[in-house]
């Protein structure tokens, strides 16, 4: 079974996504065995108590510094033995202990097809708008292993979705959640508990 940490910062839609895929049965052989966020008030914690997911704020503001939130972090993880660490909304910067423990064990879901519109600062909205303004017929989500760049580790599974033109980024990032980060998020992580998933080389292989 599976072991899995969800990360995030926010709401929690993704979480949720991943929530319903476990109790459907679309996501085999894996359970969440905690949800952690940086965001003591965020609602996706409501959401993983909702469910019976042990559900821990940990705030880098109740840390002298942020070496002190990071081995934090690194203890709540390795102390659980994860399997799988799914940055799902995430909005702290991973340290490299964390990502060197678990090399190949950190997925990210972001909301553009890499390498558009990703990289240090584009997050949320701004990757919307960014697209918009740059006028694309496509955009859509990518679920990629965390390295120590941001949005530069291999990928793994990839969905487009159609920009109209009359698109907000509200609109657009509705559409790209329903259409693509709720739909291979949860497809991922059943590959990953599957043993489908492999690295070599920087790229990702599946078995089919």
């Amino acid at each position: 079974m599976l072991r899995v940490a969800v990360l995030v910062s926010g709401g929690g839609t993704n979480l949720q996504a991943v929530i319903d895929a476990i109790e459907e049965g679309r996501i085999s052989n894996a359970r969440i065995d905690v949800v952690i966020s940086n965001n003591k008030k965020a609602y996706a914690l409501e959401r993983a108590r909702k469910h019976g997911i042990q559900a821990v704020g940990l705030s880098p503001k109740d840390f002298e510094n942020r070496d002190l939130f990071n081995e934090a972090l690194y203890q709540e993880l390795a102390g659980r033995e994860i399997d799988l660490v799914v940055l799902a909304g995430c909005l702290v910067v991973i340290p490299d202990k964390i990502i060197r423990e678990f090399e190949n064990r950190i997925i990210n879901i972001h909301p553009s097809l890499i390498p558009s519109f990703c990289g240090k600062g584009c997050y949320g909205l701004k990757v919307h708008e960014q697209a918009l303004q740059r006028g694309v017929k496509i955009s859509g989500a990518t679920v990629h292993f965390v390295d120590e760049g941001t949005d530069t580790g291999p990928i793994i599974m990839q969905k487009a979705v159609e920009v109209r033109d009359d698109d907000t980024p509200e609109v657009l990032q509705r559409r790209i959640m329903e259409q693509a980060e709720w739909v291979i998020l949860p497809e991922v992580i059943n590959l990953i508990a599957e043993g489908s998933v492999s690295v070599s080389e920087g790229h990702v292989k599946i078995k089919k």
